[in-house]
């Protein structure tokens, strides 16, 4: 997209909203400037949330260890749900053994 065409799809937006708050704003009897500036603030974090970061993907080993994590856990805790005396890392060694690591 040019920036001509750029230059005129904001102006087509811009008539767009200006029709849409005038209306509002005197519906609401606000003025319009508190309208127009409620939803630009409303914009520009619609915005700032669609540029976050995307996550990594997980890897076919990490998808394994936590099922695997998941299925081995309650060997290794109390009834009340408290990890038994060194349960956590007996989990994590299963779990890895389990999910196939360390195969070099």
């Amino acid at each position: 997209m040019s920036p001509e065409e750029k230059m005129i799809l904001a102006a087509r937006l811009r008539a767009i909203a200006d029709g849409l708050l005038v209306p509002t704003a005197t519906l609401t009897g606000l003025p319009p400037e508190l309208v127009q500036g409620f939803v630009e603030g409303t914009t520009t974090g619609a915005v700032a949330a669609a540029k976050a970061p995307k996550s990594r993907k997980r890897s076919a080993y990490t998808r394994k260890y936590k099922a695997a994590f998941k299925r081995v856990a309650p060997k290794y805790k109390l009834k009340s749900g408290k990890w038994k005396k060194d349960g956590f890392k007996r989990a994590v060694r299963e779990a890895h053994k389990i999910a196939g690591g360390k195969k070099r």
